[in-house]
């Protein structure tokens, strides 16, 4: 999960389309690992996925804490991040974000240490 957030283009050095890609829907969107996770601009479908994989990067990266933001809303998207949490093997514990880091908007996620 390596590398910028924006989509490859389909394209190769010498401006042809390149059959070889999958179409733009199933192209693999590379985030950088950070200590926040912004979940906006992804589909439900895309959340549990996503989710596993940034906690296990940043576990594997020796984070300690990261914000996984989902918004407000009508909670839903909240609940489903906390249900992945409570299920996931490097969450020590979650909870709320404090009011200036999003309040009930996101929640800040405690990794357990990497195991070697």
């Amino acid at each position: 999960m390596d590398g910028n957030s924006r989509k490859r283009d389909a394209f190769d050095e010498g401006g042809e389309e390149d059959a070889s890609l999958p179409a733009e829907e199933e192209l693999v969107v590379a985030l950088p690992i950070e200590d926040s996770l912004d979940l906006h601009t992804f589909s439900p479908k895309e959340i549990k996925p996503l989710v596993e994989e940034y906690l296990y990067q940043c576990q594997q990266r020796e984070f300690r804490e990261v914000r996984i933001i989902h918004g407000r809303g009508t909670g839903t998207q909240r609940g489903i991040v906390q249900s992945l949490l409570a299920k996931n093997p490097c969450v020590a514990e979650f909870k709320d974000a404090p009011p200036e880091s999003g309040g009930w908007g996101a929640t800040m996620v405690t990794l357990k240490p990497k195991e070697f």
